[in-house]
C-alpha cells in the first residue's frame, strides 16, 4: 500500500468523470443552446480508433469540434464513440477519456487541461505532472472556478 495520496491521478479521474457525464448528457439530450466543445486528443493513444488517413494527417494530436453536426455518440466507462464530419466525409472515431489533453466549452468559458508527461520506461503511459512534486517543487497556477461561472 502506498504511503502517499496520489492527488494528481485522483484529480484526473474526477475531471474525466465530469467529461463522461457531460458527454452522456449530450448523447441523451443533444447539445443545449450555444454549447460546443473543442477536444484535443492524443492520436497515438493505443485505444484511439480513427481512420488511417486521419492518423497519418494528425500523427500526434488533433482538436475535434463537436458542435453543429455529429452522429452516433455512444459513451462508455472508458471513452466515447462519435461520428464527425471531415471535409464532407463522415468518420467514426473512438476517443478514450485518457487520450484527452484539453476539453473546452467556449460558450461558457469552461475548460480542462490535463498535464501529461512521458515516462522513461513506458512512452505511452500517462501521468499527471503533480506526481513529481515531492521530488522537486514546481511552480503552478491556482485557477478559481468562479471565473468560469456566469
Amino acid at each position: 500500500m502506498s504511503r502517499e495520496i496520489d492527488y494528481g491521478n485522483l484529480m484526473h479521474d474526477a475531471m474525466r468523470g465530469l467529461i463522461r457525464k457531460v458527454m452522456e448528457t449530450v448523447s441523451r439530450d443533444g447539445l443545449p443552446g450555444e454549447h460546443h466543445f473543442f477536444i484535443t486528443i492524443d492520436t497515438g493513444h493505443p485505444d484511439m480508433e480513427m481512420a488511417g488517413w486521419l492518423r497519418e494527417r494528425y500523427p500526434e494530436e488533433i482538436t475535434l469540434v463537436v458542435q453543429h453536426w455529429f452522429d452516433n455518440l455512444v459513451v462508455d466507462e472508458d471513452g466515447f464513440a462519435i461520428t464527425l464530419n471531415f471535409g464532407n466525409a463522415p468518420e467514426p472515431l473512438y476517443i478514450p477519456f485518457d487520450s484527452i489533453s484539453t476539453f473546452v466549452d467556449p460558450s461558457v468559458e469552461f475548460g480542462l487541461r490535463f498535464e501529461l508527461h512521458q515516462d522513461d520506461d513506458d512512452e505511452d503511459e500517462e501521468a499527471p505532472m503533480l506526481e513529481d512534486a515531492p521530488q522537486e517543487p514546481k511552480s503552478g497556477e491556482v485557477v478559481s472556478l468562479d471565473r468560469f461561472r456566469k
